[in-house]
Formats: structure tokens, sequence, C-alpha cells
């Protein structure tokens, strides 16, 4: 199970998607995290309401130069930079045997975005977010959905995610996890948890 944000999508430069936003469309960053995603993202995140039907009328009071749309597709794109290089190793262990899913934090429109435009669909075998679940990481009862979904019992999970809290949960359920931070080849990320390519 491999996280999104910060793992399988990274800024290899250091700089958040909205570091430009406001020379771009206008739109104070501070103003779009207070108003929008603090008021917002929590109801949206977990499948209680529409990305589109919370962030129109928000826009509407604070950047009405703005339609949502257009936010949305600068959002995606500046925040959908592949991290290739772990991408091309995760293909060689999916090669030797090994389940590929994404166990990520989003709500339906990214999840859909990431999917089928970023194509993350040819290289995983399946993905759960939280807005379909309803339920985010590190909820238990993400993992137990998880788990549910997949068929999957704990011991046969492992977590790699960029996020200590995560990988706690993670474990506490009974998975394995790694924390993620990408000074490391996976392969030695992975070896530390017992696993290896040469499956037996």
């Amino acid at each position: 199970m491999v996280d999104v944000d910060g793992v399988v999508v990274h800024a290899p430069d250091g700089r958040r998607w909205d570091a430009d936003i406001e020379s771009d469309l206008g739109i104070r960053p501070q103003d779009l995290q207070d108003r929008f995603f603090r008021a917002h993202f929590q109801d949206i995140v977990h499948g209680r309401a529409d990305l589109f039907d919370r962030l129109a009328p928000a826009l509407a009071e604070f950047a009405p130069h703005v339609a949502a749309q257009a936010l949305v597709d600068y959002w995606f794109e500046k925040d959908g930079r592949l991290n290739l290089v772990l991408l091309d190793e995760l293909a060689r262990w999916r090669t030797a045997g090994y389940a590929l899913h994404l166990a990520t934090v989003q709500e339906h429109h990214r999840a859909r975005h990431l999917w089928e435009k970023l194509a993350l669909k040819d290289r995983f075998d399946a993905i759960h977010y939280a807005a379909e679940l309803g339920c985010a990481k590190p909820d238990p009862a993400f993992w137990a959905a998880v788990q549910q979904r997949t068929g999957f019992a704990p011991s046969d999970l492992l977590l790699i995610d960029d996020s200590p809290r995560n990988v706690e949960s993670a474990e506490v359920a009974g998975w394995a996890a790694v924390l993620w931070d990408g000074t490391e080849a996976l392969s030695a990320v992975l070896g530390r948890a017992g696993l290896s390519l040469a499956r037996s």
C-alpha cells in the first residue's frame, strides 16, 4: 500500500503547489487555506460534500475573478509531479509478484485525476482513498476499510508513507509499515521490513 502525496507525488524542489498562486491567479495562499481548505476540506475529503459545491461559493467570497474549474486545473497540475524514479522501482516489485495499491487521503475529483489522467491505473492494482471510504488516515477505520475491500489480512499488508503518524497507526492495526523520506532506494527501505525482490 503506497501513499500518494509526499511519496508517489512529490515536490523535488521543495516548493508547495500554491507557491506561485498569487502571481499566477491572484489568490492569496492564506485566503485559500483559511477560507476553503480549513473551512471545507474535511467534509470534502471524507466524501460528505463535493469539491465544486464548496469551492465555487468560497471563491466567490475571496477570489471572485477565478472560476472553480480554473483553480482545480491549476491545483491538480501543480500538485501532480510524479516521482518517476520511485514508480520505476515499484514497477520492479510488481513484476516480481507483489500487488501494488494506493492508500491515500483524497477527494473524488483528484483521485480520478490521479488514477485516470496521470495514469496511475497503469502502475497500480487499485486505489483506496478517503472520500470513497468515508474515513481517512490515520483513523483505524481507514485500515479496516482497506482490509475489507481487498480481502488481505493485516499481516499481508505493508504501507509506504511519509507520515510518522500514519506509519504508527498502520502498525497498531497489524500492518507492516515503513517511513518514506526519499533519501534511500526503495529496495533498502523495504529490505529493512524483511521484503526482497526474490520472493520465496
